[in-house]
């Protein structure tokens, strides 16, 4: 399919930055889109960004859609640390005569690309794009797992329209649905509602606190490990690191927190898209929100540029076994830890009685907690929850 149908070049003072940078900047490494007809050559390309400039469905905070070229402007004079990665700028997607129409365009580059074996970074943009890059997975065979790092679930109210508060409801209810598993990384309890969180503990979906995340930054890795898409959405992060939301609030993630977040993500193996939302201009303060987009943008390139292949086998020497009885429960667990990486998985048996659809992965990304948590005889969380959604 010719996706470059759905796009329109960068403008010319943007593509100048990769003109006029040398060796070792990221400018250098992307073939960006700058004139029609003219197109990037994906036969080689293991990333592709684009942008989205459509708020329409966005919630007061109207003005997003103009994101991509300022996250661009701070993205490429940042220095690359590495040349094994070949990236194209596709440009951003025309804004459709509907919303829906734009969706459909979304939706169609993401599964080219995926099928290409390319991953998308997707700019935007309002979230409820989430909703278009997850349809691009309809025809995978598969199910698939998302992570948003949000500081609410936006599952919207009860018959509400599509929008960028509701998205996740409609990804819900979709038929016929492919989604497995949803986590939520940072939410805010005083931003949701006793049902929503009702909801979530009957989806056995993993929502974590805002707090608890903060607490201990490095147990977010397995959470975004366990993802075949991430969604980021922008005003999870404070006001005080990135100001340029209408949502931007006191509380948040700080912008170290968001980058490390970012780096886990790239280094994910099972990754295949991932967008950055809700980031508006207009808010913004001496660009210092684009900037911190830019850069972690750069720290997911950053993991992805350092990834092992590292998906566990029983039969592979890259790991380590480590099988724990549970007495009460007459259960024994399987752990695999890699001697690559030092990052720990689970084994869980699939029991599924739904018909749904196939896990690729049988192990699930965990965290040496977890395994402490069994030797002290308990039933690490993570394990649980998944059975129950395979019964």
């Amino acid at each position: 399919m010719d996706i470059e149908i759905y796009f329109e070049p960068i403008s010319p003072d943007l593509s100048a930055y990769a003109e006029e940078t040398v060796n070792f900047y990221v400018g250098n490494l992307i073939d960006p889109f700058t004139k029609v007809g003219q197109f990037p050559d994906l036969s080689e390309t293991k990333i592709a960004l684009f942008g989205v400039n459509e708020d329409r469905k966005s919630l007061k905070n109207t003005g997003c859609a103009e994101a991509p070229d300022k996250v661009r402007e701070q993205l490429y004079p940042l220095l690359s640390h590495w040349n094994n990665v070949k990236i194209a700028d596709l440009g951003n997607i025309k804004q459709g005569n509907s919303v829906e129409d734009t969706y459909f365009a979304v939706k169609e580059v993401v599964a080219t690309l995926i099928r290409q074996d390319i991953l998308p970074i997707i700019i935007g943009g309002s979230q409820d794009l989430t909703y278009a890059n997850y349809l691009a997975y309809k025809n995978i065979g598969r199910l698939i797992n998302i992570a948003a790092i949000d500081p609410v679930f936006d599952l919207g109210q009860e018959e509400e329209d599509m929008n960028s508060h509701s998205y996740l409801s409609r990804i819900i209810l979709y038929q016929p649905n492919f989604l497995f598993n949803y986590t939520n990384i940072g939410y805010q309890s005083y931003f949701v509602n006793r049902d929503g969180l009702q909801l979530m503990k009957k989806l056995f979906f993993e929502i974590n606190r805002l707090g608890n995340v903060r607490a201990n930054i490095a147990e977010t890795e397995p959470m975004v490990r366990n993802a075949e898409l991430v969604s980021f959405d922008i005003s999870a992060i404070r006001a005080a690191d990135a100001p340029g939301s209408y949502y931007a609030g006191p509380n948040g993630l700080n912008g170290e927190e968001a980058c490390h977040i970012c780096r886990y993500a790239g280094m994910n193996d099972k990754l295949t898209s991932i967008g950055f939302y809700e980031f508006n201009p207009a808010y913004d303060i001496r660009n210092q929100t684009a900037q911190l987009v830019a850069q972690m943008i750069w720290y997911f390139l950053d993991g992805y540029a350092n990834r092992q292949n590292d998906i566990p086998n029983k039969n592979s020497s890259d790991f380590i076994q480590y099988r724990v009885w549970l007495e009460d429960y007459k259960e024994e667990l399987l752990f695999m830890k890699s001697k690559k990486t030092d990052r720990w998985w689970i084994d869980i048996p699939i029991k599924s009685k739904t018909g749904k659809g196939k896990l690729k992965y049988p192990f699930t990304p965990c965290s040496y907690a977890d395994y402490q948590q069994a030797l002290n005889q308990e039933l690490p969380d993570r394990w649980w929850k998944l059975q129950q959604k395979l019964m």
